[in-house]
């Protein structure tokens, strides 16, 4: 199902002051199981997951597919939650792997190509495999969010994606870290343990850092010594 231009600007300006679930809601009933949640158990995914829990349960129905990207180099706290919010949720997550272990990529590429080449190494680990991945789906519930950075500011609830070419869905585009984590304390909801630890976003092992200093960027951390904030796979809006 594709949605025009026209279609997606009636569906932000009807959606842009909604609460969350009833972006969820018209998701649901309008892709059922043609949507799937790409998350990497951000606190808005964890957020989004609960959300949509309650919304399935209430109606016997099972959770849309969820997606995210194993890319081999992830914290074993990363790995840990993924565990966790699959008991918790009563899901099987789908782990999106890449093509090449990362024992074959530094064969081909060499070592540390994250290091030499990091926008390579996230084509060959991320935005590829996910490509192939959603090939199957007509729409994506991401955790994108404007207060995260200045390259989300302008995100909208309802866009097209054209680098997937299908719509893509940031149910909580508008919310705030404090609502966020609000709502998980609230709900004791299951959250990455390296959160406590000075880590505002968490990505791969090799490229994320914690963050010391006081900052407004939730992205700080990820490629912290580069001019990179973005791993290639969220295109720029209305691309």
């Amino acid at each position: 199902m594709t949605q025009s231009a026209l279609q997606i600007q009636t569906l932000n300006q009807r959606f842009e002051s909604a609460h969350p679930r009833l972006v969820l809601d018209w998701v649901l009933r309008h892709y059922d199981r043609r949507a799937a949640v790409v998350t990497s158990f951000q606190p808005t995914g964890i957020v989004t997951l609960h959300m949509l829990h309650e919304i399935t349960s209430s109606r016997g129905l099972p959770l849309p597919d969820v997606l995210t990207l194993d890319t081999g180099l992830l914290f074993e706290e990363s790995l840990a939650l993924m565990d966790a919010v699959e008991e918790r949720f009563g899901l099987q997550v789908i782990r999106v792997r890449p093509a090449l272990t990362v024992e074959e990529q530094e064969r081909t590429y060499g070592p540390a190509l994250w290091d030499r080449c990091p926008d390579v190494c996230c084509r060959l680990r991320k935005v590829e495999p996910l490509r192939q991945a959603l090939a199957s789906y007509d729409a994506w519930l991401t955790g994108l969010r404007r207060d995260q950075s200045h390259t989300r500011q302008v995100t909208p609830v309802f866009g097209w994606d054209g680098q997937y070419d299908l719509l893509k869905v940031a149910p909580l585009a508008t919310w705030t870290e404090e609502m966020i984590w609000t709502y998980i304390h609230a709900h004791e909801l299951p959250y990455n343990s390296l959160h406590d630890r000075g880590y505002p976003s968490i990505g791969c092992a090799p490229c994320t850092q914690p963050v010391t200093a006081q900052t407004d960027d939730q992205r700080a951390g990820r490629w912290s010594d580069r001019a990179k904030s973005e791993c290639g796979i969220h295109s720029p809006p209305g691309t």
